[in-house]
């Protein structure tokens, strides 16, 4: 089979890594980019492009990045002639305007083992309650959302050191894996998609910001999952007892008997400051108190000690 001519939908970072393996794959012709547009970032607030954009332009690619994904957009794409579509994290819904111009030919690689966690927030929410497992799986897009048969998929163990940005790192580089075999032999015609059980579905929505504040009544296990996961935004905190937020960025559950209240100091030494949950404690590693920078809990006491002691609030 001769080299297949592919436009590649995809915003952010993890999406431009995969945009460069297909780059770089043999098998495939990236004849034309469609990414989001330019967005105000930064302290000045100026215009930036996307990631993928970038990339783009940096390999003399064609790219637009259309408001909305409308006859005229679609009528631009079909002019480079690709023959099949990969969307990745492109942050906009696409309608059967665009899949009818690729029947059975725009392939999506989503960060969870497919039917669970279709949405918005597949890494984070996999992590936030608990599972020992998950993945990344390439599916042709269907009209509902994550809903496609799957092509293939990659599993990946969650452990106590797993967080949700060294396990986003893990999924790009699976997730290229699946676009260089998976698709491949897709568009071969040697693998047939496999439709999802819908009796399996469940939902990762989108993550707010207002999940970030810890519940010190929820178990350690469950306060250590939650921050893990939402670290890649938009992060954990709590209330000091002066009112003023402390970001908490590392924790880990430790057994502790004690008949404090959630929220309330179990144990503190110069380096050591353990919190009472609603079932067992919390040893607090690193943190990031009100306009400073993150510190470990050692350099936490020495400046904040009195705080401390005074446990926090949910």
């Amino acid at each position: 089979m001769s080299t297949v001519p592919v436009v590649f939908l995809g915003t952010p970072a993890f999406a431009q890594f995969h945009l460069q393996k297909l780059i770089d794959d043999e098998h495939f012709h990236v004849v034309g980019v469609v990414s989001q547009p330019d967005r105000p970032a930064g302290r000045k607030m100026k215009l930036q492009a996307s990631a993928v954009k970038q990339c783009a332009l940096d390999h003399d690619i064609p790219v637009i990045t259309p408001e909305k994904m409308d006859d005229v957009a679609i009528a631009q794409i079909m002019q480079w002639r690709p023959e099949a579509a990969v969307v990745v994290a492109y942050g906009q819904i696409l309608r059967n305007n665009f899949l009818n111009a690729f029947p059975n030919k725009v392939v999506n690689v989503h960060g969870s083992l497919l039917p669970r966690w279709r949405g918005a927030a597949p890494i984070q929410r996999a992590i936030m309650e608990g599972d020992k497992t998950t993945g990344v799986c390439l599916q042709v897009m269907v009209r509902k959302l994550d809903a496609g048969p799957v092509l293939g998929s990659r599993s990946i163990s969650i452990t106590d050191q797993t967080t949700a940005l060294n396990l986003h790192d893990e999924m790009m580089e699976l997730g290229a894996d699946l676009l260089h075999i998976e698709f491949m032999d897709y568009l071969r015609g040697n693998l047939s998609p496999v439709p999802q059980d819908e009796a399996l579905v469940t939902y990762a929505h989108k993550i707010e910001k207002s999940e970030g504040k810890i519940d010190w009544a929820q178990s350690a296990e469950v306060i250590f999952n939650r921050l893990r996961g939402l670290l890649m935004g938009p992060g954990s905190f709590t209330t000091q007892a002066d009112g003023k937020k402390l970001k908490v960025h590392a924790v880990k559950p430790v057994d502790v008997e004690s008949d404090k209240v959630a929220g309330e100091v179990v144990r503190l030494t110069d380096d050591e400051l353990v919190i009472q949950t609603g079932q067992g404690g919390l040893q607090i590693l690193e943190v990031q108190p009100e306009s400073k920078s993150k510190m470990s809990i050692e350099d936490y006491l020495r400046g904040y000690r009195l705080q401390a002691e005074k446990g926090f609030r949910s």
